[in-house]
């Protein structure tokens, strides 16, 4: 899967200033990502997946983000949201993979109403930040119940792509290739088999007689979030070395006596300063992906401090990967800022990517002070 990844970055990363100017993916780096069977590595083996342990993915994410961070970003939205979809029931699963590389997106945010009716649901509501989307089969939305359901809480849905409607507003600063657009829904009918309440994912989530027998289907959701996510944060991290280093020979820096940024002193420490946190981001993600993958062939239970660090790390490998992207951004100097210089791009991705709200360093490392200090969780998110 890691060659296999390797072998699109070239053509993802000849493409990448189209997805930033067009945002979206290109049908050519669509079809390469299909061919490659990337889009497998998440699906139940029964269907033709791969159900690849946790250090693949980190390992696959990061070597597609050298070649762009949205593309990296589509990927690793549909690994982690075609695994949650191995949850449901099998007669839904069937319904799902009957798609050759079919593809689920989805997010957690309950801004839809849900009204019980015979057999199920009808959902409606408006819902934004849908990575991947644009080039999605099935979307996972979370809804509120009516008085009927309120019981359960938010409802998590599975909704084919003809049941949606896109609004383009899309018009962002970073990941813009991800074309994480809006979608709205209007009294769409759900059957029951594709509902279930969003809480069952925290704790006995797997429904699947066929699948809840596999160590993967054990490891909870936001664990396997962290895993579906870090990798991209370490490619690109990566990749804005690699394009930094690949522009060296020959630069100055402008105003100073130097004939060439390479000779710099100023220059070295930048980049082995860059490097070392890179490095860093990877043995972080890479040593938790191991740990997932033991704990999962052992079948243990996960501890509520186990949950607390996969969020930490998840928050730490993004915090050293933008450090690394920031000081490379800073020594790419003033020409760095045109739109066909990857770095500029690298930078807003990777800032973007911080931003998002389990991802963010300053809220992770909150909750790793609060677990030290003797305090409980401030979110139910773990």
């Amino acid at each position: 899967m890691v060659a296999r990844a390797s072998e699109l970055v070239p053509l993802i990363r000849g493409r990448a200033q189209w997805i930033d100017e067009n945002r979206r993916l290109p049908a050519d780096v669509i079809e390469g990502i299909e061919r490659s069977g990337l889009l497998k590595m998440r699906v139940p083996t029964r269907y033709g997946g791969y159900q690849s342990d946790a250090r693949t993915l980190i390992d696959v994410h990061a070597e597609i983000a050298r070649g762009d961070s949205s593309a990296a970003f589509c990927v690793s939205v549909w690994s982690l949201i075609n695994w949650i979809a191995g949850l449901y029931p099998d007669e839904v699963q069937d319904e799902v993979f009957a798609t050759p590389n079919s593809r689920v997106c989805g997010t957690l945010a309950a801004s839809g109403k849900a009204s019980r009716t015979n057999g199920g649901y009808v959902i409606s509501g408006e819902w934004r930040f849908n990575s991947g989307v644009l080039h999605s089969h099935w979307k996972l939305v979370v809804a509120e119940p009516d008085e009927a359901g309120a019981g359960e809480g938010p409802i998590m849905a599975i909704l084919p792509a003809s049941s949606f409607e896109v609004v383009d507003d899309w018009h962002t600063h970073g990941l813009r290739g991800s074309g994480s657009v809006s979608v709205r829904a209007h009294d769409v009918f759900v059957p029951q088999a594709r509902v279930r309440p969003v809480m069952e994912f925290f704790d006995e989530q797997c429904k699947s007689e066929t699948n809840s027998t596999q160590s993967i289907y054990q490891v909870p959701m936001l664990v396997t979030s962290t895993i579906a996510t870090a990798g991209q944060c370490v490619g690109a991290a990566e990749a804005a070395i690699e394009h930094f280093l690949d522009r060296l020979p020959g630069r100055k820096i402008t105003y100073t006596d130097y004939e060439t940024q390479q000779n710099a002193p100023l220059t070295h420490l930048q980049v082995g300063e860059a490097t070392l946190l890179a490095e860093e981001a990877r043995l972080r993600a890479q040593t938790f992906a191991d740990f997932v993958d033991a704990k999962a062939a052992r079948n243990e239970p996960w501890t509520q401090a186990e949950r607390i660090r996969s969020r930490v790390e998840m928050g730490r490998v993004a915090q050293l990967a933008q450090e690394s992207i920031r000081i490379i951004s800073t020594a790419s100097g003033g020409s760095s800022i045109y739109n066909d210089v990857p770095i500029q791009r690298i930078h807003r991705d990777i800032e973007t990517i911080a931003l998002h709200a389990l991802t963010s360093p300053n809220t992770n490392i909150e909750l790793l002070g609060r677990h030290l200090c003797g305090l409980e969780p401030n979110t139910t998110y773990l």
